[in-house]
């Protein structure tokens, strides 16, 4: 029995030295990538403790006073909590509904397309707004929607229309923030649902043009079975999102005539944490952001995983 009992940690070794031999290379090369991850978003976890403490930068976190719940008392009810609240599910829910389905089809768009050089460059043109960051889509968008020299504003007033001040009017930013999110992310979102349709294998789509199956058949019944479970780890990770409305984007486009549907959690950590130096509470709302999304991603993983087997776990 002992003889046993000592064989195992000599055969847990060798079967360790064995891997290592096989996979040791590629060991290294996920090291930095894993420093990284620890480094930038396991070790500054310790300052969540910030979110229960009246934080003052001359004590640091350890030394603060010890508040409790006081930060989060003093969120919820905050006259403007809600609103922003509000505000960052519609957005961001708007940018589910018409973002998540919007490089589905594309994908399947791009896939259709028989051209080599014009199939590549409509996929560059898709691609270049993702590689731009939000300071300059923002001066393109701005630009863009000027009431004085914007192009859009001229097509309305050469039909006879009134300028529209699209980025001060509550009633239009929402809907200039939707479109603008798409044009920025639909074309690399594709490029997800093109790998997995590159993966699919072409015996079905011969079986099925065989059987007398057109193009938009073989989509239907093959294709979009196919990126079921993309879609859905996807699906998944965007509702876990939700409560992300995106900063940049709000940050470089609001302003305070449209604080009203357009401030945000994030804008609103951003003034009240950089601006106020209230770190202790921007770090309670940070915190409840955070946990709410911990839940959505949970709950959405088990309500799906209770129709279909696929999920992130």
């Amino acid at each position: 029995m002992s003889e046993n009992a000592a064989e195992l940690p000599a055969q847990g070794a060798n079967k360790w030295a064995g891997r290592w031999n096989r996979y040791g290379f590629y060991y290294l090369m996920l090291a930095p990538a894993i420093v990284c991850f620890i480094v930038f978003n396991y070790v500054p976890m310790y300052g969540v403790i910030m979110a229960f403490k009246n934080y003052r930068f001359v004590d640091g976190i350890i030394g603060s006073p010890w508040i409790g719940l006081e930060n989060f008392s003093q969120l919820f009810g905050d006259i403007f909590f809600w609103r922003i609240l509000r505000n960052t599910l519609i957005i961001s829910g708007l940018h589910i509904v018409f973002g998540f389905p919007a490089p589905i089809v594309l994908a399947l768009l791009f896939n259709e397309l028989a051209g080599g050089r014009f199939k590549k460059a409509v996929q560059t043109i898709s691609y270049l707004p993702h590689f731009m960051s939000w300071v300059i889509l923002s001066g393109i968008m701005i630009e863009l929607l000027s009431p004085s020299r914007g192009a859009f504003n001229y097509i309305i007033t050469l039909f006879g229309g009134k300028p529209i001040h699209f980025l001060a009017n509550p009633d239009a930013f929402v809907g200039v923030l939707v479109v603008s999110h798409l044009w920025q992310t639909v074309g690399w979102g594709s490029v997800v649902y093109l790998a997995a349709i590159a993966g699919i294998s072409q015996d079905q789509y011969e079986s099925a043009r065989m059987d007398g199956a057109n193009r938009f058949q073989q989509m239907r019944y093959i294709t979009l079975p196919s990126l079921v479970p993309i879609m859905t780890v996807l699906f998944i990770l965007s509702i876990g999102g939700i409560m992300n409305a995106g900063f940049d984007q709000i940050f470089n486009l609001y302003n305070p005539a449209v604080y009203s549907v357009a401030d945000v959690i994030d804008t609103y950590v951003y003034r009240i944490g950089l601006l106020e130096t209230k770190y202790g509470f921007s770090t309670a709302v940070g915190l409840f952001k955070n946990v709410v999304a911990l839940v959505l991603v949970v709950g959405t993983n088990y309500i799906i995983k209770r129709f279909n087997e696929y999920g992130i776990w």
